[in-house]
């Protein structure tokens, strides 16, 4: 079954919705959840019911699993993964780069995925074998083979979930190599722009599912490799590593010698 059209429209509704509370067109107040530095607002619960609403419509026997309603176990193949919000810090300050991410998994395995950055007008969107496109046109990661000419993208959740292990050893080693590091604090969007060719190369530590379910098939369809900090597949729990099959090598022996 193609999802594509159900995911876009979705996420779209989504966008609708954040954007009146952007816009200040609805009253946005902001709590904390696990730690003073760890977001909700008002938007974030309003879209992510966007989406539940839609797929509980469409797809009533499929399970969901949303960040701020947590997860729905029936037993189904199939598990939507959602983050209403990704970047409410970026949100409630006004800054653009915010997402809505919404992914399909199918028995474990990501096979859909779209990723909406409203204030952006940019709508990222994959499907298992079908490659992967940026507002409709065909996208493709860099051919990069060297990370002297490598821009890169990470985040710092970890920091902010105030855990013992953080992203700061690696980022103090890599960062001298590169030609320029970004970031953008939406794990969905840096994946996309990495599958997109913005950037050469992502990695983050300490990520939800919901932070990169939509993004994954973005980026994998648009050629890049995807493991975790360890080399394997178990991402985003070890950690995740994202930049083209070329860089994949040279890149991972920072992590290597980390771990």
């Amino acid at each position: 079954m193609n999802y594509s059209d159900f995911i876009s429209e979705t996420a779209h509704a989504a966008g609708i919705e954040a954007m009146s509370y952007y816009n200040h067109l609805k009253e946005n107040r902001i709590s904390t959840k696990k730690t003073d530095k760890d977001l909700v607002s008002d938007a974030d619960r309003a879209v992510e019911q966007v989406i539940i609403s839609r797929i509980r419509e469409r797809f009533p026997d499929h399970d969901i699993f949303g960040e701020e309603t947590g997860r729905t176990a029936s037993g189904s193949d199939f598990c939507w993964i959602i983050d209403p919000i990704d970047g409410t810090q970026s949100f409630v300050r006004q800054h653009p780069c915010f997402t809505i991410s919404i992914g399909l998994v199918k028995k474990g395995e990501h096979i859909a995925g779209g990723v909406f950055a409203p204030a952006l007008d940019l709508y990222f969107a994959a499907e298992k074998g079908a490659g992967a496109c940026r507002n409709g046109e065909k996208i493709h990661c860099t051919d990069c083979r060297c990370l002297e000419e490598a821009c890169g993208v990470t985040g710092f959740a970890c920091i902010r979930a105030k855990l013992p292990r953080t992203n700061l050893p690696f980022f103090s080693k890599i960062v001298p190599v590169l030609r320029d590091i970004k970031r953008d604090g939406s794990a969905a969007l840096d994946l996309c722009f990495t599958g997109a060719g913005t950037f050469d190369l992502y990695w983050e530590h300490a990520l939800q599912p919901y932070d990169v379910a939509g993004g994954i098939v973005v980026a994998s369809e648009a050629g890049c490799s995807i493991c975790d900090l360890e080399g394997g597949k178990e991402y985003p729990e070890k950690g995740i590593v994202v930049c083209p099959p070329a860089l994949q090598e040279t890149f991972m022996t920072f992590f290597k010698a980390n771990n």
